[in-house]
């Protein structure tokens, strides 16, 4: 089987096809030959991903999946939400948005959080929406080099290192994104 995985983010890309088994192949956006930025413009995470898979299904003609991922954070009423991406701004940079979270938290003892994906599926003329939640806590100061976007301050539940810390094997087995794609294995796999 072959979806289109609507997005650019060679991380995320490389992080969905080493969860997904061999007998689903993903294409990227630049692979069918959209170059162009997909507007997110709904207020949820839920509503960017069906904007994102609805945008590639209308405009290209592909089945397709694509996600919307926010970290939201207990004490600053779930921000930064859908807007994790652009949270520092319009230039998306992590080193920034991760400071500006940081120093939002400065006066805050409770520092529990939660990462969620939202997976839509556009297959067949049928859409499908699987979610996908890792909770954790937000650390005092960056730790580890691997994962990308918040991964250094999120610390996932019973572990003690950050997302940036674990090796991509556990964090594939961990993540909100690993959850809501086993969610979209299991669903594939029963229709096959």
């Amino acid at each position: 089987m072959q979806l289109v995985f609507a997005s650019n983010n060679k991380n995320k890309i490389k992080e969905i096809q080493s969860i997904l088994p061999e007998t689903i192949k993903i294409l990227s956006l630049e692979e069918i030959g959209c170059h162009e930025e997909i507007p997110e413009t709904a207020d949820t995470i839920e509503g960017n991903a069906i904007l994102k898979a609805n945008y590639v299904t209308e405009k290209y003609g592909y089945d397709c999946f694509a996600d919307d991922t926010g970290l939201e954070v207990t004490a600053l009423n779930d921000e930064p939400g859908v807007y994790s991406a652009r949270y520092a701004g319009e230039q998306r940079n992590a080193d920034d948005n991760m400071n500006k979270l940081l120093e939002a938290l400065t006066n805050h003892q409770d520092r529990s959080a939660k990462f969620k994906t939202v997976i839509a599926l556009n297959l067949k003329g049928e859409q499908q929406l699987f979610t996908g939640i890792a909770k954790g806590t937000i650390v005092f100061e960056k730790a580890g080099d691997y994962g990308f976007g918040y991964d250094p301050i999120f610390q996932p539940e019973n572990y003690s290192e950050t997302f940036a810390e674990l090796s991509s094997d556990v964090k594939n087995k961990i993540s909100h994104r690993a959850k809501a794609t086993q969610q979209l294995i299991d669903y594939l796999h029963s229709i096959q």
